[in-house]
């Protein structure tokens, strides 16, 4: 069952042409596309679904610096100040509070990987410090205890999922650019080996440019146009609670689970680093790529046969411009939750804090995380097709970098200076032969 999610109003017809086609109403589209309004250009943003219908109103809804690769974390840092100058900016609430998160652990590896990333984070002059098991105790009132240490990011924060990307979006709208949802793009408009739009299930729209934000689905897309990009997908379980006691007023890291407060006074539940991955076609093709990061986080996950093999975005799939294609068969991925996650999550919530035992489930849902293998997204000119751009690849990090992430897509799209470095995200680093490791920390 997906989140409860505001509702986005679509324009009545699609543009003949605008200087900029956004494919994807996610986050990273919105975002994106927002930016781009401010900078005086025309967008479409156009939505094969519904406005933040998949993993953007599915994540925890943490906002943070803390435990970023550094690669992401100039881009994490840039992202929180702009969450704060958004609601003032827009005259909307996207649920954003500076709250910070702590985490706490009794596990010697945890705290060892901690520390190792407040060094190599230093350089970066972000506000963070490692904890005592006395301060770590201090900071989670009403604890269970024992905790041997843990790190505290005072000026990371929270915001609501449900809330955040369909306010931006009406901002967006505010500023010109149109809404087209439940519209799927079929594929790229090419004339003479450069990209001139999209072509839709109601039609062709014309662009200079072209940003795919498709989430799980951008891999899908860019093959039927014989592009390469390396992603696999992880299908992970949250819920929400009901209103209870507050033991946190922001985000809390718990070595079997995690929990942000939320405006209703409930709390969003996840388990840190467990999911179910279904063996697919596009799984097999980049196994190699993947195989470092496969074995880093084996612990956690379940590996099964499923409808992946065949379906969705990562199943085999070939399609034409004039008849029905994947996108409109799925309008949103809505995977089940696992309910012996749920399960685990609410005994861990219990053994870690007798106060929330028996807190009741007000609603759960599966979300399908989009990975690169080096857990760092792609935000970047596609050079093998002039004209196109992507920002996709997040990793489970789209929902707290998301503005960043929007205005750097914009710069690099509008051709401006960037606002961070964006050599990091770089696409052709899944083509060229770039060893992409394994993910730091995530």
């Amino acid at each position: 069952m997906s989140p409860p999610l505001a509702s986005v109003a679509s324009d009545a017809a699609l543009p003949r042409a605008v200087d900029v086609v956004v494919v994807g109403g996610g986050m990273a589209g919105i975002a994106a596309a927002y930016e781009l309004a401010r900078k005086g250009h025309s967008v479409a943003v156009i939505e094969k679904g519904v406005v933040s219908g998949e993993q953007s109103s599915r994540n925890w809804g943490w906002c943070r610096q803390q435990n970023r690769d550094v690669r992401e974390l100039p881009l994490a840092m840039w992202g929180l100040r702009r969450w704060e100058e958004l609601a003032a900016e827009t005259g909307r609430d996207l649920g954003f509070r500076r709250t910070g998160l702590v985490y706490a652990t009794d596990r010697p590896g945890e705290l060892a990987d901690w520390t190792r990333w407040g060094e190599s984070a230093r350089p970066f002059q972000m506000q963070t410090r490692m904890l005592t098991g006395a301060e770590a105790e201090a900071l989670t009132p009403g604890s269970r205890g024992g905790w041997i240490g843990g790190v505290h990011s005072p000026t990371d924060g929270r915001a609501e999922p449900a809330l955040a990307v369909p306010a931006l979006a009406e901002a967006a709208r505010a500023l010109g650019v149109t809404l087209h949802q439940n519209c799927a793009v079929r594929g790229f408009h090419v004339e003479a080996g450069r990209l001139k739009g999209v072509v839709t299930e109601h039609g062709l729209v014309r662009a200079e440019a072209v940003l795919l934000a498709g989430g799980a689905w951008t891999g899908l897309m860019m093959r039927r146009h014989g592009l390469r990009f390396v992603q696999a997908s992880v299908r992970s379980t949250s819920f929400a609670t009901v209103p209870a006691p507050a033991v946190t007023e922001g985000g809390l890291a718990l070595p079997d689970v995690t929990l942000r407060r939320r405006l209703d006074g409930g709390y969003s539940v996840g388990m840190s680093g467990r999911g179910l991955m279904e063996v697919s076609p596009q799984g097999l093709r980049y196994a190699k790529p993947f195989w470092n990061t496969f074995k880093k986080r084996r612990a956690g996950l379940t590996v099964t046969v499923g409808r992946s093999f065949f379906d969705g975005p990562e199943g085999f799939a070939r399609w034409s411009m004039d008849a029905e294609t994947p996108f409109e068969r799925v309008r949103t991925l809505d995977p089940p939750p696992e309910q012996r996650l749920i399960a685990a999550g609410l005994a861990s919530l219990a053994a870690a804090y007798p106060a929330l035992k028996g807190i009741g489930v007000a609603q759960s849902w599966g979300g399908q995380v989009d990975m690169t293998p080096d857990a760092i997204p792609v935000i970047s000119p596609v050079d093998p097709l002039p004209g196109l751009f992507v920002s996709a690849g997040f990793s489970g990090h789209g929902f707290g970098i998301g503005p960043a992430a929007g205005r750097l897509a914009a710069d690099l799209v509008a051709g401006d200076p960037p606002i961070v470095d964006p050599r990091p995200y770089r696409y052709s680093r899944m083509t060229d032969g770039t060893d992409l490791g394994a993910p730091g920390l995530m």
